[in-house]
């Protein structure tokens, strides 16, 4: 698959993190596309309206992009492994199989292929159930710096290049 964007959201879900949602140099990806009704009491309607809505849908595992095609990738799978297949959280979120491991290797290894040489990788991680220190061990590659955020700490931001 061809495409003149510059950067890649391999997994945009509902855009949460981006300032501006409808960049043009981002070509927001994710494996589904759907519009969820959550509860939720700190809105005036108690309803939260999450619109999960990408340019294209593909799976990160197996993206249909050409080597070295984006200067920039950002990374942000899904990070929990027991959630109902119906809670609230596994529609936002997304949810982790089994094969979680497989699967992150996948991922990981698929930004890398579809970055330009010396292109950077955003990969986004929170080790509520699975630590930084595993997930790490699971890719196989050292970050080049990274950065911890949230009430505890426990969401990393981490950047590799690709050499």
């Amino acid at each position: 698959m061809k495409t003149n964007k510059k950067i890649l959201d391999a997994c945009c879900g509902s855009r949460m993190f981006w300032f501006d949602k409808n960049n043009p140099d981002v070509l927001f990806a994710d494996i589904r596309t759907e519009t969820i009704n959550a509860k939720d009491s700190s809105s005036k309607s108690g309803i939260r309206i999450i619109k999960v809505a990408p340019d294209v849908e593909v799976d990160f595992r197996d993206m249909p992009f050409e080597e070295n095609t984006f200067k920039l990738v950002v990374f942000d799978p899904p990070h929990l492994k027991t959630l109902g297949k119906n809670s609230w959280m596994a529609k936002k979120y997304g949810v982790l199989l089994p094969s979680w491991e497989l699967d992150i290797k996948s991922g990981f290894d698929e930004c890398m292929r579809v970055l330009e040489p010396f292109g950077t990788l955003i990969f986004k991680w929170n080790e509520n159930e699975i630590t930084v220190e595993k997930l790490l061990k699971v890719i196989g590659k050292e970050p080049l710096f990274g950065h911890k955020s949230g009430k505890r700490s426990n969401t990393h931001w981490m950047a590799f290049i690709k050499n």
